[in-house]
């Protein structure tokens, strides 16, 4: 995985997520669940590790707002 740079969570309520899922299906789902309750960032593909089984996700989310019903 990348390193978190500061900028991107130099404020109270925004959070880096990172999703490690068994294949892409799951960690979009995930990805997808989270997008329903708060603001996120669009992901197109996930990555993977050589020699690790699975795949990851990083993406980022804005938690000061209101979760969405």
């Amino acid at each position: 995985m990348d390193v978190i740079h500061d900028v991107r969570v130099s404020e109270p309520g925004l959070v880096v997520v990172d999703i490690a899922a068994a294949d892409d299906q799951t960690a979009f789902a995930f990805h997808a669940a989270l997008a329903a309750m708060w603001a996120i960032t669009t992901v197109e593909r996930t990555s993977r590790d050589p020699g690790q089984h699975g795949v990851r996700l990083r993406c980022y989310l804005d938690m000061r707002q209101s979760p969405l019903p």
